[in-house]
């Protein structure tokens, strides 16, 4: 697929992106911070992207990969992808069980794992802080209902 395919490809995600944002319902409560802002706060800069990238693509700055001949994929990515999918077929299966950091830190391990790095204390405490960054700030502040952080924390 063409670089130009690919950014009307995008910008055509982005539409129905745009779209899915106006139909979700206003809030009954007057909120400063409603559930429209992030999705269309991440939906508006993903299309600005898409813009960009449609613009360097028109210039014939992106690479068209079709062009390459005796493409092959990497060594090990069906490891890689086992890890990215595993991830996060854990994350739904123990959510409900195991709230949700636990659940959220394995799943950053697995998409951690897919790009390579490796499994170690350290990206432990890094997922863990990212899940638990993520559901502060989702469930305590803005009130989105997902569910404890920890199994026991009611």
């Amino acid at each position: 697929m063409t670089p130009v395919r690919v950014a009307l490809l995008l910008a055509a995600l982005c539409g129905v992106a745009a779209w899915q944002v106006t139909v979700i319902p206003v809030s009954l409560m007057q909120m400063t911070v409603g559930p429209v802002l992030a999705p269309g706060v991440i939906v508006g800069a993903l299309s600005v992207f898409a813009l960009l990238y449609g613009v360097s693509a028109w210039r014939g700055r992106q690479a068209d990969e079709s062009l390459e001949p005796d493409q092959s994929p990497l060594p090990g990515a069906n490891g890689r992808m086992l890890s990215l999918l595993g991830g996060g077929v854990l994350f739904i299966a123990l959510v409900i069980p195991l709230g949700f950091v636990i659940p959220g830190t394995l799943c950053g391990m697995g998409v951690a794992r897919a790009f390579d790095a490796p499994l170690s204390l350290k990206s432990a405490a890094i997922c863990a802080a990212i899940a638990s960054t993520f559901w502060f700030v989702f469930a305590q502040l803005l009130g989105v209902g997902l569910g404890p952080a920890l199994p026991f924390l009611f």
